[in-house]
């Protein structure tokens, strides 16, 4: 016997093939090890006629999990498409499905861009599981057709000075850091939260954007008999395998079920994911490319069932044919293994030669694994023997719905009464002065360029605004300077109060955030990060989250593009806050034309636009001075923040502004001083005003209303400015920048006025996060 016959032989020992499962149906099976309920096991049987082999078995578990199918999530989804009117689909090029949505910008420019989570595997393995959801994000945009040109990240961790934080957090921003940075992508914004519900539980959400011509977007469907299907890439390993059905879709133990899970994070290359992108950039210059799908979660499972599922015919594919990092991968293995850095791509014939051609000049390997048949099922065959014979669309998107209970949490009833209308507030200068300074120096506000350096957000020459601005803004055109501002917010607080509020928070603020740097809203992308969906409750306040997005996108008039669902983000039987990220996209037709969030120009006149309310439950104050959460999250009025947005884009285009900075966390007061510490410019700062309209010094500083934008408008644009503002948008006038006043100057009568010189306040703004993690 020759030694190939000798290891083929040993290959098909044990393997299950399609004939066996039809006369072995008593075969135990390990169908709940896998993550599949009793009654999806049945269902498998019940579409196939007989019991799954277990390669089968292994495909229905990757693709049925909660991570893959949505299983919990998509009966709610029909409020995206009755909340999305035709006008709003006038920009959407592609929509909820797909690998990424796509807008058009304008001059024949797309910009596809999304968000998504990879929380579970960043806990167990902090460093690779932040560095392949960067890598993951990247290829679902490489996927449309485009080149990616930014990422940002929204980060979420427990207590600050708790052990396993600073185990946690030095590895997420290392992998975010090191893989972007090798992937030669700026990273333009995001953000950094702590709260002790994120203890064991922290989260990891990607979001990347790129570009395109319009007519160069692609699709991930196998269409065309005979085309081949083509793996190109890394190798396939052993890493990350069952990491969608175990990892991703069940709650860590209270006990600590992370380490145990450590086989399933996969492992990134990305130096290998830069080639990758440059060869599939060469691919569709070349027009070679039919069809094509990344490989990220579920991996194999994944791409063949949803190209079959999105094609016009079957498929077959020799699994024996993949290249593997390990040859004692199993049949099952292979198919769920979730190894980096690897696409499929269906490719016509007559243009295979040319496609390897591409592939071979950038030194990636690329193997023919199959084609498109004119029949309905995926087969996939071990040497010759059949392994899988489904049909794709059972796997890929006809899986299990449940229509979970729904019950509004009992915790609402004494949380929304425990209001802080009680709790004790500064009222003095002086005390006014140490409250600033301890919510400067808190987890939330302190200066986080201690994460932020460690990204490079300037590489490829493209951006304009980047962290600490509101929002992150990098040019798409270069020949024009057209270009896009992206922010991402979530105040899961807020969200904890009231879920649907909370949720239209967190979009008036990433709409306002891209406002303020001078772009027009055109799009939304969501990460909905939430406990366990077995808690009626949990699903209560994910329901409420969608329908307060979808109502509040069809109000802007911007669209939900797709985005991730991200449960069992809790331990036991204690969950995050619901924590709705959502992510939206604005455009600029020239990127030089944007408003920076600090202090430049001297003599610049300070307004606040939007009302100041004593809407302090859920507040950072709340949150540092007294440990506290209740009551009810701040009005969110959406028609206001629409105009507001139109003040500020013309703002922009007029040049009537040196800064623009909306407020949020921490109030006016936080924002004065970060304005201030941007450039060293100082500012003299009046309350009097406010004061006459009934607002408290203390209010007027650390209130966390929406719809509020300071505003500092350069020397001459005054009454221009003034007179642009419509009568529906309260404007008070505060002060003044003046280069003569070190720091901040607060006046507000005799009692409450103070001033911090800038000493002072970037020694506080900028110590806590190397004082617990070094230099």
């Amino acid at each position: 016997m020759s030694a190939q016959t000798e290891a083929t032989r040993q290959d098909l020992a044990g393997v299950d093939t399609v004939t066996q499962a039809g006369t072995t149906p008593d075969t135990e099976q390990p169908w709940g090890a896998l993550g599949l309920k009793v009654d999806e096991y049945a269902n498998i049987k019940e579409i196939l006629g007989r019991r799954p082999t277990s390669a089968e078995l292994a495909m229905y578990s990757v693709m049925w999990s909660e991570h893959c199918s949505y299983k919990s999530s998509k009966v709610h989804f029909s409020l995206w498409g009755e909340n999305t009117t035709d006008a709003m689909r006038e920009k959407l090029l592609v929509g909820i499905g797909e690998n990424a949505g796509v807008v058009d910008i304008g001059d024949g420019w797309a910009v596809t861009f999304k968000i998504e989570s990879h929380n579970h595997p960043s806990y167990v393995e902090p460093h690779q599981g932040a560095a392949t959801g960067v890598g993951g994000i990247v290829r679902d945009i490489m996927s449309m057709g485009a080149r990616p040109i930014a990422v940002m990240d929204a980060l979420r961790f427990g207590n600050l000075r708790h052990p396993d934080t600073l185990r946690v957090l030095p590895g997420i921003v290392a992998g975010v850091g090191g893989y972007g940075n090798c992937l030669g992508l700026p990273n333009i914004g995001g953000e950094v939260v702590f709260d002790d519900c994120y203890q064991g539980n922290p989260l990891v959400n990607a979001l990347c954007v790129g570009a395109m011509r319009i007519e160069d977007i692609h699709l991930a469907s196998a269409r065309g008999v005979g085309n081949k299907v083509v793996l190109f890439g890394a190798k396939t390993g052993g890493d990350g395998i069952g990491g969608v059905s175990v990892l991703a879709s069940e709650t860590f133990s209270a006990t600590g079920g992370g380490p145990t899970k450590r086989p399933a994070v996969q492992v990134g290359d990305p130096f290998a994911e830069k080639v990758l992108i440059e060869c599939c950039l060469d691919l569709y210059a070349a027009h070679v490319v039919a069809g094509i799908q990344d490989l990220g979660g579920a991996g194999l499972s994944c791409a063949t069932s949803e190209l079959a599922s999105n094609g016009d015919g079957g498929m077959a594919v020799e699994l024996d044919l993949v290249p593997l990092r390990d040859a004692s991968l199993r049949p099952e293995e292979i198919l769920m293994s979730e190894s980096q850095e690897r696409m499929m791509a269906i490719v016509e014939p007559a243009k295979l030669e040319a496609f390897l051609a591409i592939t071979t000049r950038w030194d990636v390997e690329a193997t023919v694994i199959g084609e498109v048949t004119d029949g309905e099922h995926l087969v996939i065959t071990w040497h010759g023997e059949t392994i899988v014979d489904v049909p794709p669309r059972s796997v890929a998107h006809d899986g299990p719905v449940y229509d979970r209970p729904l019950g509004r949490p009992a915790y609402l009833d004494g949380l929304v009464a425990d209001t802080t209308a009680d709790l004790e507030r500064p009222v003095t200068g002086e005390e006014l002065r140490a409250t600033l300074l301890t919510m400067l120096a808190s987890p939330n506000l302190c200066d986080t360029s201690w994460v932020t350096d460690q990204y490079d957000r300037y590489v490829m020459g493209n951006t304009a605004l980047a962290m600490p601005d509101d929002a992150g803004v990098v040019r798409v055109d270069e020949e024009t300077g057209r270009g896009v501002a992206i922010s991402t917010d979530c105040n899961g607080r807020f969200a904890k109060l009231d879920p649907y509020t909370g949720a239209q928070a967190a979009l008036a603020e990433a709409y306002r955030n891209v406002s303020t740097a001078g772009a027009a809203p055109l799009a939304v992308t969501d990460c909905l990060n939430f406990g366990s969906p077995e808690d009626p409750g949990v699903m209560w306040q994910f329901r409420e989250s969608i329908r307060g997005i979808a109502e509040g996108c069809k109000t802007l008039g911007i669209p939900v593009t797709g985005g991730n669902v991200s449960f069992y983000n809790q331990t036991g039987d204690v969950a995050i806050h619901p924590t709705p990220v959502i992510g939206v996209l604005g455009v600029m037709e020239d990127v030089s034309v944007r408003t920076p969030s600090g202090f430049s120009v001297d003599g610049s006149r300070l307004y606040l636009l939007g009302d100041t309310r004593d809407e302090l439950d859920g507040s950072e104050w709340a949150h540092v001075a007294h440990g506290h959460l209740g009551g009810v999250p701040p009005v969110v009025d959406l028609e206001h923040e629409m105009r507001l947005s139109a003040v500020l884009q013309q703002g922009a285009r007029e040049g009537w502004f040196d800064a623009a900075h909306d407020l949020s966390e921490g109030g006016l007061a936080q924002v004065l001083a970060e304005a201030v510490l941007r450039n060293g410019i100082g500012a003299r700062v009046g309350l009097e005003r406010l004061v006459l309209k009934g607002v408290d010094p203390f209010t007027a500083l650390f209130s966390e209303s929406t719809g509020r934008v300071l505003v500092a408008v350069t020397p001459g644009s005054e009454d221009e400015f003034l007179a642009a503002v419509p009568d529906s948008v309260s404007v008070t006038e505060l002060g003044l920048t003046d280069t003569d006043v070190d720091g901040l100057v607060v006046v507000a009568g005799p009692d409450a006025s103070f001033g911090i010189d800038h000493a002072t306040l970037r020694r506080t703004h900028k110590a806590t996060l190397p004082g617990i993690f070094g230099p």
